[in-house]
């Protein structure tokens, strides 16, 4: 093998035993083997483990977030939630060792940051489409920050969950998803108060 070659093949094992046991559980050792060389070989790639995985999160934070932002094509909100919704879950689904290791806190830093910075770039730009619906609309637009935080977290969320389940099929989880952001969005309070007693 080439060292290119090398350095490809100790990621993807790497990549493999992270997701299925996450970093704590995962020694050198185990890499090492797994890719049948020795322990020198692998230091001599990323310094240790740490180097390895920093590597594994930053290739999966960016194959995430360009996946993310090439689907948003569409100029209507629905059509884009659709889109950032279905790129998230095609991901989960194509890409699920990636995501469990995205979902698990690093220890690690990562040059592209943390899972939870990366879904805070994500929840930026969907500020910026709900800022233009809730300025059509008549509502506060500072408040759409907090919103655009609501919906990453609810596909996120609904993401996990899909990725142990695997059901119902990936287009019926992204359309109950939109059915229930944007028709809640639909019917919004401009201002909303609770109804527990006090």
């Amino acid at each position: 093998m080439t060292g290119k070659e090398r350095r490809e093949q100790l990621l993807e094992v790497g990549r493999s035993l992270f997701a299925e046991r996450g970093f704590e559980a995962t020694s050198i050792e185990e890499i090492a083997l797994r890719a049948a060389v020795s322990k020198p070989v692998v230091y001599e790639h990323f310094g240790g483990k740490e180097g390895l995985y920093a590597v594994v999160i930053d290739r999966e934070m960016q194959a995430l977030m360009e996946r993310i932002t090439s689907t948003l094509t569409a100029g209507h909100p629905r059509v884009m939630l659709e889109q950032a919704a279905m790129a998230l879950l095609t991901y989960i689904e194509e890409e699920s060792d990636g995501f469990r290791i995205l979902v698990r806190d690093s220890p690690v830093p990562s040059q592209t940051g943390s899972f939870s910075s990366l879904l805070n770039d994500i929840a930026t730009q969907v500020e910026y489409i709900l800022a233009g619906e809730f300025e059509r609309r008549g509502f506060e637009e500072k408040l759409s920050a907090m919103y655009s935080q609501m919906l990453v977290g609810m596909v996120v969320l609904t993401g996990n969950w899909w990725l142990e389940v695997q059901s119902p099929p990936r287009d019926v989880v992204v359309a109950h998803l939109v059915n229930l952001a944007w028709n809640g969005l639909s019917g919004m309070e401009s201002n909303p108060t609770l109804q527990l007693p006090s």
